[in-house]
């Protein structure tokens, strides 16, 4: 469903939503991931609580491996709430594609909201990727965890020398753990940003700065300065496709096609793309 509006200088203004049927689609696959998610932390939970209290903790001079389990429980249960929390973001943002605009343009500039599905898999793909670098962080806490072992041996000889082998292993273990710490951190800045931006509209000027293309029926938005956004033209409904490639041709040709000498041909592949897929509608 698209609208034409006005702002109050008279500028024409046209919005275009997301199809319902994607934003039931996407709505359903965003809840689904978030009760997911909530039910491991829940379950981690309760792993954490029973974890904490099958051990003693008593202080001991080396690292205790049930003491390195727990805190990887304890983050997976943080990953897990944080990956809820970005599917209920994602979720916010499929209503507000769907109740007020997903794209919107006027005459001198574009603000869209990238609502795809993919969203979602981007999620797992922060959690995979934050989780293996505290994988990496706990790795180098093993010389200490394994301090614990050697005590137990029998053998004085045996234990003295894996002790002093340990205790040189656990230096440069140790700087691996403080730089991957670090490493940690500046990645999980960076998606706490990623998911505050997860599907935000972002607003690019229509000049001869800014680069539109399409490929695989997606329209690929990129401006100096500013993220590259990606709208899948399978999100409107064929009608609204037929009308956004029209008005992008009509400011394309108007402006001297500024973004991309091709986007004309472009434009007319995606065109021969909705009006087959409205000739297998019909026939089906």
């Amino acid at each position: 469903m698209s609208t034409i509006g006005q702002y109050q200088s008279g500028t024409e203004v046209q919005r275009f939503h997301l199809k319902r049927s994607a934003y039931v689609r996407n709505s359903l696959l965003a809840l689904l991931t978030a009760v997911t998610f909530l039910l491991v932390a829940v379950g981690l939970v309760g792993g954490g609580r029973w974890l904490w209290g099958s051990y003693g903790h008593t202080f001991t001079p080396y690292l205790k491996w049930q003491d390195a389990l727990l805190a990887l429980v304890v983050y997976l249960t943080l990953s897990a709430l944080a990956g809820c929390l970005t599917s209920l973001r994602y979720l916010y943002a499929l209503q507000m594609g769907y109740r007020r605009e997903m794209l919107l343009i006027d005459e001198h500039s574009l603000t869209v909201r990238d609502l795809s599905h993919k969203n979602l898999g981007s999620i797992f793909w922060m959690i995979g990727t934050t989780l293996l670098c505290f994988l990496v962080v706990l790795g180098g806490l093993i010389p200490l965890i394994l301090l614990g072992w050697v005590q137990t041996w029998a053998d004085p000889v045996l234990t003295t020398l894996g002790t002093a082998l340990l205790l040189l292993l656990t230096l440069p273990g140790l700087a691996l753990t403080i730089g991957m710490l670090v490493l940690l951190a500046c990645i999980l800045v960076s998606c706490f940003s990623l998911c505050r931006q997860m599907g935000a509209p972002r607003t690019y000027r229509l000049d001869s700065h800014t680069s539109l293309w399409i490929h695989d029926f997606m329209l690929s938005i990129l401006s100096p300065g500013e993220p590259e956004s990606l709208l899948e033209l399978q999100l409107l409904s064929s009608a609204d496709q037929q009308r956004l490639l029209a008005l992008l041709r009509k400011r394309w040709i108007d402006a001297d096609r500024p973004w991309n000498p091709a986007l004309g041909e472009e434009i007319e592949a995606a065109l021969a793309e909705v009006q087959h897929q409205k000739q297998l509608a019909l026939s089906a």
